[in-house]
């Protein structure tokens, strides 16, 4: 579960920024089949901003290196928002939330960044088109959910059901996959079957892109697991292209399995994958993907998948996912504590990460 927002802890730098473009919508009401989404912005992708007062104006763009993105800044020198060449993820500062999970670890992230998803990736001088000039007017003010909290929509610790227009329940408390009845020990990697993916949580067929369509297991209803849940948030939530389930190769869309994720999955590979322990953590920021190679004979094969949430309480890299021993995604630490750095399982089998 996660807190509202607090306006008043996290509103001066808010109110700074707004005040430099006098009419920007506090709400940025947008949809994908029911869900707070990017979507598609208004404006030409190619266009270059015209002349006269422009929405950007009063706010510095700085490019920085390792990876290459664009810090935008207020005029008091604070950063309001972080665009990364060739990823669609965007983190923007703004009031503080604070995530929860008393379930499974007494852990809380308090955060002000929230991860939106652009409607096209990044690139260097983007700031002067004009779609970006409508979609940035629309964000600093926007406080729907953005990818965290359309995320915790489907924890395992219990989450209200909501359902479209069509009747299809499009989020709701998730769970990792049928009853394994060879595995005996709850806390066991497998004591949930793997295998659930998006369609399978919605329970309708889906037809991907290249004509492929895909039905979906009725024993799996209600259920994703790892890479299962990063689709259903990152693609049908919040609108990025997927790859139909039996494709693990390159492409357009973000791939079924974690491996094929982290290697051939959309935006920008920040730490590739070496098959050593990833413990330099300086260039993750929220809302990355992370990726854990967790099974003991094969410690070179990336198998699970997370998304970065950010310091904890405790100041530890934790990070949320959906896992058996929870039954779904969560930000716990049953069967190894949901953390990148120090000496717990899932820190020693951290691999590499990708900004979508």
């Amino acid at each position: 579960m996660h807190h509202e927002p607090d306006s008043k802890r996290g509103g001066p730098v808010r109110r700074t920024a707004l005040g430099t473009i006098a009419g920007v919508a506090a709400g940025y009401a947008l949809g994908h089949l029911g869900s707070d989404s990017a979507g598609s912005s208004t404006g030409d992708r190619g266009t270059s901003a015209g002349p006269g007062t422009r929405p950007t104006e009063g706010f510095v763009f700085e490019r920085l290196s390792g990876p290459d993105r664009t810090m935008v800044r207020a005029a008091d020198g604070s950063t309001l928002a972080t665009f990364t060449d060739d990823a669609r993820t965007a983190v923007l500062v703004g009031p503080t939330r604070t995530f929860s999970e008393p379930r499974t670890t007494a852990a809380t992230v308090t955060t002000r960044a929230w991860v939106r998803v652009l409607p096209y990736a990044w690139q260097r001088g983007a700031e002067r088109r004009t779609w970006f000039e409508h979609w940035f007017a629309r964000a600093l003010g926007d406080t729907s959910p953005d990818v965290f909290a359309v995320a915790f929509q489907y924890s395992s610790a219990g989450a209200p059901d909501k359902y479209n227009s069509a009747g299809v329940r499009y989020r709701g408390t998730a769970h990792f996959g049928p009853r394994n009845q060879e595995v005996d020990n709850p806390l066991a990697f497998a004591y949930h079957d793997e295998q659930s993916d998006f369609y399978d949580y919605l329970g309708i067929p889906w037809t991907f892109p290249d004509g492929t369509r895909i039905r979906p297991d009725k024993a799996r209803y209600g259920k994703v697991d790892c890479s299962g849940f990063q689709r259903l948030l990152w693609g049908y939530r919040m609108g990025i292209p997927l790859h139909h389930t039996n494709t693990d190769s390159g492409g357009t869309g973000l791939p079924r399995r974690a491996f094929a994720i982290a290697a051939h999955g959309p935006g920008r590979l920040l730490i590739p994958h070496t098959g050593e322990r990833l413990t330099d953590l300086s260039t993750l920021q929220p809302g990355d993907l992370v990726f854990f190679a967790i099974i003991k004979e094969r410690p070179k094969l990336i198998d699970h998948v997370g998304m970065y949430m950010g310091r904890d309480n405790h100041g530890r890299h934790r990070f949320y996912s959906s896992r058996s021993a929870a039954d779904g995604p969560t930000m716990g630490d049953l069967s190894g504590r949901a953390l990148l750095d120090g000496t717990d399982f899932y820190a020693r089998g951290l691999r590499a990460a990708r900004r979508l």
